[in-house]
């Protein structure tokens, strides 16, 4: 076989697709080369610390509301539609939109890395990641398993996905309302990216299979969270929304780094879905977080960042573009990563929540039953400026902490998920980063290291024979001692100069849950109710 029949054959998968492989397809090609060709072509240019910076454009990320399923017969009585993010497209639709988008390949230079997904190899899924930029296909490298030559040799495409940013739907003609989208079809196992060049929709439409495939078919609990392991083989998970501390504080030096953002549980432990890792970095410091740090160098891409004038040293104060500055890097870039990507039954789940609100304690300790209110919940809140015309702190509630990418009704992952605790009994400890004193605003934001050391004695076992105390509304349990942290702030009430109104905002926060579950409340089970907070009676 000779080399044009080798390359043909390499890319069949490409002409099945309808992909008329006219241009040069680059296949597999190491990192290096794809960081150099990035910036050859205008798509990066060289920080002074080596990793590349790109701007995404328009977008800068997701785009949850253009976001679709095919609605077939494998999906249509299993995915929860009357969901904020489960949006549906027709067969028909999809396959017009994949002939759009191929015959608009066809003829061009494609970028092509074909991967693994789920480092736990029962599970793992084999992914061909097709792209028109070098800077996507190295993100995507960055992001999942990167197969041996040895696998690379027997590999066959299991899901595709297909990224151009420069192709943009028609909204008359394709179906889709914007210019935008991600069309994900499970049945014929393709995603279709177009219209934006945000490279998380790529990991996240993977993501958003597995939630489907694992929990729906083989009884794993999918997880939007980071995860570590101690010296002693204890594995902690951590489940929190974009700005809570997810990725910092797993990033610990004492313990070894699973992942930070993607994971599955199954009868054995927990395993990483991914093989790097996507971290905000608005505000990095190497005090703070040494480890995300020293991970900005070659190999990683920063985005929609600024240098400081005159300079290629990155300014991570700089929000011009956008506050959710990201990096992508592999999992080598953290020296005490889990090599592979696994760990046993976790031991502690710290459920993180930045409340603006300043109400909720910043540790207590959670029954199953509060858990999985809390898990279905998914809180956070939003303060003044991180949204165009919030003034006020603002409740964001996102369903198992990552609701637009839970396919399935969420009390279908709070059940799996309190069984789970129930079977290994596992403790749930509920983490406020957010702020105490008074809401934002008034009161200040929570010491990083009293977080650090709240987390090490509760991983630790510090806090297992402490005096604890019941939260009025909340139902928690609330420490009274923490080794290293002042006694006196551990009840969030004690800072609060006027505790009526503490009381008053602990009330309100309540009705806000309270509100935010009425529409999962006819599908959830008693054990999920049972964990509901209570608004106090006026006396």
């Amino acid at each position: 076989m000779n080399n044009n029949e080798k390359m043909k054959a390499a890319n069949s998968d490409l002409e099945a697709l309808g992909i008329r492989t006219g241009g040069t397809v680059y296949r597999n090609l190491p990192e290096a080369q794809l960081a150099e060709m990035a910036v050859c072509r205008n798509e990066a240019t060289l920080s002074s610390t080596g990793a590349l910076c790109a701007d995404t454009g328009e977008f800068t990320g997701r785009s949850p509301e253009d976001k679709f399923f095919v609605n077939d017969e494998l999906t249509r009585d299993a995915i929860w539609w009357e969901g904020d993010f489960n949006h549906p497209v027709s067969p028909e639709t999809f396959e017009r939109m994949l002939d759009k988008m191929t015959g608009w390949l066809s003829g061009k230079d494609l970028f092509v890395s074909d991967l693994f997904a789920c480092a736990d190899e029962r599970y793992r899924i084999n992914l061909t990641a097709i792209t028109t930029t070098a800077i996507h296909n190295l993100f995507s490298r960055n992001m999942f398993i990167r197969p041996s030559a040895e696998e690379l040799e027997k590999f066959s495409t299991g899901f595709t996905v297909i990224c151009a940013p420069d192709f943009e739907a028609d909204p008359a003609t394709d179906g889709v309302p914007h210019k935008n989208f991600a069309l994900i079809n499970l049945s014929r196992k393709i995603i279709l990216v177009g219209g934006t060049g945000y490279t998380g929709e790529i990991k996240k439409g993977i993501f958003s299979v597995l939630n489907f495939n694992l929990p729906h078919l083989e009884k794993v609990m999918s997880m939007h969270c980071s995860a570590n392991i101690g010296k002693a083989g204890d594995t902690a998970v951590f489940f929190g929304l974009s700005g809570t501390g997810k990725t910092t504080l797993s990033a610990d030096p004492e313990r070894s780094l699973i992942g930070d953002d993607e994971h599955g549980w199954s009868d054995t432990g927990v395993f990483n879905f991914e093989g790097g890792c996507y971290a905000k970095v608005i505000r990095l410091s190497k005090e703070q977080e040494p480890e995300i740090w020293d991970a900005v160098k070659f190999g990683a891409i920063v985005e929609n960042t600024r240098y400081y004038p005159g300079t290629r040293k990155i300014n991570y104060e700089d929000t011009s573009v956008t506050e959710n500055t990201r990096v992508s890097y592999p999992l080598n870039h953290i020296p005490n990563a889990k090599v592979p990507s696994v760990g046993g039954i976790p031991k502690n789940i710290f459920f993180l929540a930045s409340d603006s609100f300043g109400v909720f304690p910043p540790i207590s300790k959670l029954s199953p039953e509060q858990a999985m209110f809390h898990f279905v919940s998914g809180y956070t809140a939003k303060v003044a400026g991180t949204e165009m015309g919030v003034k006020e702190p603002k409740p964001t509630f996102s369903t198992c902490f990552g609701a637009p990418f839970m396919p399935l009704h969420p009390s279908k992952y709070a059940e799996l998920l309190g069984k789970k605790i129930k079977e290994n009994e596992v403790k749930i400890w509920l983490v406020n980063t957010g702020w105490t004193g008074g809401k934002y605003g008034t009161g200040k934001r929570m010491k990083l290291d009293y977080t650090r050391a709240m987390i090490t004695a509760a991983l630790n076992g510090e806090l297992d024979n402490v005096n604890y105390h019941e939260h009025p509304n909340f139902g928690f349990m609330i420490p009274e001692t923490c080794p290293n942290v002042p006694a006196e702030i551990l009840d969030t009430r004690n800072t609060w100069a006027d505790k009526d109104a503490y009381d008053s905002q602990a009330d309100e926060l309540a009705g806000m849950f309270l509100k935010n579950f009425e529409k999962f409340s006819a599908e959830a089970d008693e054990a999920i109710k049972k964990g509901a907070p209570k608004v106090r009676e006026e006396a």
